[in-house]
């Protein structure tokens, strides 16, 4: 791999307007992961609000903010492993999310089965896991475009599939160049595709997300399968769609 090396100010150079709407997907528990602990929904209420003081002060900048835009730059405990654009660690959060629902549906999809490829004597899910999609609106004067000259030069760095290096290290020149939000191409859904990570919660532009859905994944033998029921929509991924990731080629699938 090559080392790009970028300074705060060529990156700044580099930064144009972006503007839109982005999907995220997490874990649908958070409805109910509180609520089998009581008896009622006012018991639940008291028990969120207990939970909410113990959790870190969310930084100033995102406190208007609904929970699921915040979250992700809330916990400020150890980083327990890098992810593509920030560091293990005590380091700032990033709010991953995707232009397309079926990019973050492909995302969610390779990360299920990453896990299953660390755990080989697990077996697969009996039942269909539910998560949550929803959009969120965001609006910037700095952004990064890896898709674009200049940076689209060192595309190879951005495409990785393992080796995040290259790309925490521009994550880290873009804060300190008072970048807000870095696009770049998705490693593992299909060519074209495209994601986000936005380094600040000033970006959002409005307070709370849209557009919730559900979607329910299977994870069998014979690929995944994402299943959104209102407006219907299915995509399925097979044993070969994640093999580009040597972890996802060398998974046992019959288990």
């Amino acid at each position: 791999m090559s080392s790009p090396t970028w300074t705060p100010d060529a990156l700044l150079s580099s930064a144009h307007e972006l503007h839109g709407l982005c999907w995220r997907a997490v874990e649908a528990q958070h409805h109910v992961s509180t609520l089998r602990l009581v008896d009622d929904v006012d018991e639940q209420s008291v028990l969120e609000r207990l939970i909410e003081t113990t959790k870190p002060a969310l930084p100033e900048e995102c406190r208007h903010l609904h929970y699921l835009l915040s979250t992700p730059f809330r916990y400020n405990a150890p980083y327990p492993a890098g992810s593509r654009f920030r560091r293990a660690g005590m380091t700032d959060g990033v709010y991953y999310a995707s232009e397309a629902v079926e990019t973050a549906m492909a995302e969610l999809a390779f990360h299920r089965l990453l896990f299953f490829a660390d755990s080989p004597a697990t077996p697969w899910p009996t039942s269909p896991a539910e998560y949550s999609a929803f959009l969120a609106a965001f609006k910037t004067a700095r952004a990064l475009d890896l898709t674009r000259p200049p940076l689209d030069a060192d595309r190879a760095d951005w495409m990785d599939a393992i080796d995040y290096a290259a790309c925490q290290r521009l994550a880290d020149t873009a804060r300190d160049g008072d970048i807000d939000i870095i696009r770049y191409e998705s490693v593992r859904a299909p060519a074209n595709t495209c994601n986000l990570a936005l380094l600040r919660c000033r970006v959002f532009t409005k307070s709370r997300p849209a557009n919730v859905q559900t979607w329910r994944m299977n994870l069998r033998p014979s690929g995944v399968q994402a299943i959104r029921e209102y407006p219907k929509l299915r995509i399925s991924f097979d044993r070969e769609a994640f093999t580009d990731d040597p972890r996802i080629a060398a998974l046992n699938w019959d288990r």
